[in-house]
């Protein structure tokens, strides 16, 4: 497989957490040139979106619907987000496919709308307990599942625009983290896994984990050779700990 640098990328995903002054913490704290060449992405509960305004980081949603506009009470189309300034998409995240009985494939079907409307989907995958708990092979075979319904669904041309966000769920709010090595073995096989459709497009694919990264522990998860950065749920809410995370990814 051809080596390719990738740029890293940090994405704060706020969950239903978060208020005005929060955003306003963020327009005024949060300055993407401390982490020169590091992309940086705040997700923030979508009745925020707009809020943000003209700033030097990205701004992503945390869901959309696969529907185009029109009679879907309660959604937000790809289009809508888009016109509030969303680069980013989070799809797929553990909440979503346990909470709202997402599958796989609609998982896909999601990430397909994302970026046909030309934007990033941050597609997430990852295991339960019960399955990290049953070995490694428990695990590939879990992640590749997920992994052949968006390989299925999109081209090896709409992967590579795309990010994979690796979230062991035992590790999302738990204070749990997979080890650099876990990240790393875990990140290394979703790579090999996307190389059996394309061995380029898997090659410049970015690769985020994410599951209770904190200051104390980034810099060693973000040195693994496949982990090009995080997706940070409860550390996204507090500016300090966000900036420390984003400048341990610099390469």
């Amino acid at each position: 497989m051809t080596t390719m640098k990738r740029k890293p990328l940090v994405a704060g995903n706020w969950k239903m957490n978060g208020d005005k002054a929060l955003v306003a913490d963020f327009i005024n704290t949060l300055d993407a040139t401390n982490a020169e060449g590091v992309d940086i992405v705040v997700c923030p509960p979508a009745v925020y979106l707009a809020a943000f305004g003209d700033v030097n980081f990205a701004i992503g949603a945390q869901d959309v619907s696969a529907l185009d506009n029109g009679a879907h009470t309660g959604d937000l189309s790809v289009e809508m987000l888009k016109e509030v300034g969303c680069k980013y998409i989070i799809v797929g995240h553990s909440e979503r496919r346990e909470d709202h009985g997402e599958s796989s494939e609609w998982v896909a079907e999601k990430a397909a709308k994302v970026v046909s409307g030309q934007l990033t989907p941050i597609i997430c995958v990852g295991e339960p307990l019960e399955v990290r708990e049953a070995g490694d092979d428990a695990v590939q075979g879990f992640i590749r599942e997920q992994l052949r319904a968006l390989t299925s669904k999109l081209s090896a041309d709409e992967l590579s625009r795309s990010v994979i966000a690796y979230e062991p769920i035992w590790a999302i709010g738990t204070g749990k983290t997979a080890s650099p090595e876990q990240a790393q073995d875990v990140h290394a096989f979703i790579r090999s896994e996307l190389a059996d459709t394309d061995a380029e497009m898997a090659s410049g694919m970015r690769i985020l984990y994410g599951g209770s990264v904190k200051p104390a522990n980034a810099q060693e998860l973000f040195g693994q050779p496949d982990v090009d950065g995080g997706l940070i749920g409860g550390a996204s809410l507090k500016t300090d700990d966000f900036i420390a995370i984003c400048q341990s990814a610099k390469i």
